[in-house]
């Protein structure tokens, strides 16, 4: 299993930062469903302040260039969840073009 570190700023709203917690509260099931097609077996995302850290664990042969494109490709509710998050999340301004969750380097590990 691989394991990868995203992080993202949420907008500097108070009421859309509780209603975005409160979205995924209640994830669509077909979003879960179409994570869980490309190979996710495991999602965690952490908060501070407005930045947001997301952990997932995939499975070894998961590409993450191939595989969110598929995601985004199983069922017509996974565009349109991303496509409304859009209005919570603020892409960083360190993002490389076209990134929207900035993918983190792992510097240290302890196992």
């Amino acid at each position: 299993m691989k394991k990868y570190a995203y992080t993202i700023n949420l907008v500097d709203d108070p009421a859309l930062q509780k209603e975005y917690k409160e979205r995924h509260d209640n994830i669509w099931p077909e979003v879960v469903n179409g994570l869980k097609s490309v190979g996710l077996v495991e999602m965690d995302i952490f908060q501070i302040n407005r930045q947001l850290f997301m952990v997932i664990c995939v499975e070894d042969d998961f590409d993450p260039a191939v595989g969110f494109v598929a995601y985004l490709e199983t069922d017509p509710r996974c565009q349109q969840w991303e496509d409304d998050m859009d209005k919570y999340q603020e892409v960083l301004p360190t993002a490389k073009q076209g990134e929207k969750w900035s993918e983190l380097t792992s510097i240290f590990k302890i196992r």
